[in-house]
């Protein structure tokens, strides 16, 4: 009911606005695809900020933002071009928040973004290649790169006394890179591979993927998948035939819809998620819960906060414009200023006019290195009387 309201109460903002000038938004995400269950969220944390900056009449005289989505589809690096190219020349937006998997936020960025100079923040594209990316100043992320996360997840696993594991990624950028860092924090940790295998999406049985990671054995698997695809599959697959007991989950696997797996309730699962604790993270999830409804996927957080920074840089410029806002991203992100939070965009927005310094926060914890990506924070998570509940955040 919720989440209906909040549309209805969106696309009737949307309509007033319309009668203002609007600055157009491009949000990526994948809407279909591996992580389907995971964006609706996502976009919605976005959205957020963009209607709290709009009821607060404070952005650049009272000009009007209004989001565009496009579909990125997670892994159709083709089809996820195609799109953001249609939110650029079509749409005419000046900026984009996305995209969300790391291929298809690699696409677009050097395909689209990049040549045509707009900047785009993802939410949650972690591939550690992305770091190094030739950008022009122009991507952002607010999530950490997956260098930091196969380090955590290591850690959880040798911490839980589990000295040998199973490796199962899905065969992209983010799968790959995430299994490299995972495989060399653990052995560096003196923990025992047994396998570390690729599996490919999209396909209706993985007994014979199931049975090689069960034939090298391991006292746990390590899925590094995607929740609504392959990483789901096999995690049944070893439920059902009693291959392991005992799993270890990247963040692309934490969300509601694994929830439902059968047999979950007699095995032990553990994951890790970017997350990060304190009261604006306490704030954030009271505002989602209140116009959105309850939810435990990653990536909100980070998308409110990848809206919120591309719309104070467009303050900051004075001007909606596509060339100006990359320069000030880094500088709203970090000290020195006032401490910005959610719920403190038209605040925020009205000090940037008046040239006071700010430092954004925001929903998590915002802290920018010197390439622009979250520094990070992971929660750790387990699965336990049927719900995700965080354990430690790392």
């Amino acid at each position: 009911m919720k989440k209906t309201l909040l549309a209805a109460a969106s696309f009737l903002a949307l309509t007033a606005a319309a009668q203002a000038e609007d600055v157009k938004m491009g949000i990526i995400l994948g809407f279909t695809g591996p992580i389907e269950s995971l964006t609706p969220d996502m976009a919605a944390g976005a959205e957020m900020a963009i209607a709290e900056v709009n009821e607060s009449g404070n952005f650049l005289d009272g000009m009007t933002i209004e989001p565009v989505r496009a579909d990125s589809t997670c892994v159709d690096a083709a089809a996820a071009s195609a799109a953001a190219e249609r939110l650029i020349t079509s749409d005419n937006v000046v900026s984009i928040m996305g995209a969300d998997c790391s291929g298809v936020t690699t696409a677009v960025a050097n395909n689209v973004a990049i040549p045509n100079g707009v900047v785009m923040i993802s939410p949650s594209a972690t591939s550690p290649a992305l770091t190094d990316i030739e950008d022009n100043g122009l991507f952002f992320r607010t999530a950490p790169s997956d260098a930091r996360q196969g380090e955590v997840l290591a850690e959880v696993v040798m911490d839980a006394g589990v000295n040998s594991i199973a490796i199962t990624y899905t065969n992209n950028d983010y799968g790959k890179g995430l299994a490299d860092s995972f495989q060399s924090a653990f052995e560096g940790m003196g923990g025992e591979v047994t396998i570390s295998a690729a599996h490919e999406d999209g396909r209706g049985d993985y007994s014979a993927e199931v049975g090689a990671l069960a034939s090298a054995g391991g006292d746990a698997l390590a899925v590094l998948g995607y929740v609504d695809q392959g990483g789901r599959g096999i995690m049944e697959g070893a439920i059902d035939t009693g291959a392991f007991d005992t799993f270890y989950l990247g963040d692309g696997m934490i969300g509601d819809s694994l929830l439902d797996l059968p047999g979950l309730g007699d095995v032990n699962v553990v994951g890790t998620a970017p997350g990060a604790e304190g009261d604006f993270v306490d704030t954030f999830n009271q505002m989602f819960s209140e116009q959105v409804g309850d939810g435990s996927g990653p990536y909100r957080g980070e998308s409110y906060d990848a809206a919120a920074l591309m719309i104070m840089a467009m303050q900051k410029a004075g001007a909606a414009d596509r060339g100006a806002i990359a320069g000030n991203i880094m500088d709203l992100a970090n000290a020195p200023g006032e401490e910005i939070g959610p719920g403190e965009l038209g605040k925020a927005l009205e000090m940037i006019a008046n040239g006071e310094d700010i430092d954004y926060v925001g929903a998590t914890n915002v802290e920018f290195t010197e390439v622009g990506e979250a520094a990070g924070t992971y929660r750790v998570l387990e699965i336990a009387d049927g719900e995700w509940n965080t354990m430690e955040v790392k």
